[in-house]
């Protein structure tokens, strides 16, 4: 991890502008995500996340999300579901957060130039054990993919987040846009219905009353399809 996590400081410095007092972090992520088709219109989708920090001296997260999705059409799908999602310091246990999660993805719905252009609009609700209030957030989500040759499958991805909370909580404390995501990607097939994607990501927070965070992730995920 530290080998990987060195670089990103210069990756970050390349891809984005310098932002006045803010606070870095090195991250890695690592994400295996599986797709069953159950039917010609529902599917069940499961995805484990695990994220590592320099500044908390290792694992910090394991976000797992179970969703069952309705296709409505060709590139419309609903879903809903779930969110378990443990929280750690430095790989010890700190606090249980639950998440309800609803959401419609849109694929392939505008051709720019040879890739595509995907979205998301997901919606979450937030709840800490033994914290009292439920934490309402939206995400819109955008993603770009570009075939590095005509018909091909390896390609590079582009995408952007933001986190906008809807309202405040004893965790949740800022109102509006908390956060952002942009990734750069390459993605490849790697086997029969397996795909892998490794690329740069930053996520940048917004604070009122304090330096604004900026992570560079070392971004790493292997996705199946059912």
């Amino acid at each position: 991890m530290r080998l990987i996590t060195r670089m990103l400081p210069a990756l970050a410095a390349l891809a984005f502008p310098a932002v006045a007092h803010a606070s870095e972090d090195e991250q890695l992520w690592t994400t295996a995500s599986a797709t069953v088709k159950l039917s010609d219109h529902w599917r069940f989708s499961q995805e484990v996340v695990g994220r590592f920090s320099n500044d908390r001296d290792g694992l910090y997260e394991i976000e797992m999300n179970s969703l069952i999705g309705y296709r409505i059409s060709k590139k419309v799908t609903v879903w809903a579901g779930y969110t378990h999602d443990p929280q750690y310091d430095g790989g010890d246990f700190t606090v249980m957060e639950h998440r309800g999660r609803q959401q419609v993805t849109f694929d392939n719905i505008v051709r720019i130039g040879p890739g595509q252009l995907s979205a998301r609009l997901r919606l979450e609700q937030r709840w800490r054990e033994g914290i009292d209030g439920t934490a309402w957030r939206l995400r819109p989500y955008v993603k770009y993919v570009l075939p590095f040759r005509e018909g091909g499958k390896t390609a590079l991805v582009l995408s952007h987040e933001s986190f906008i909370d809807l309202n405040t909580t004893n965790f949740q404390r800022v109102e509006g846009e908390e956060r952002m995501r942009n990734l750069i990607a390459i993605t490849t097939p790697v086997a029969k219905n397996v795909n892998a994607e490794i690329g740069y990501l930053h996520q940048h927070g917004f604070r009122s009353d304090a330096d604004d965070p900026n992570d560079n992730v070392a971004s790493f995920s292997l996705s199946f399809n059912f």
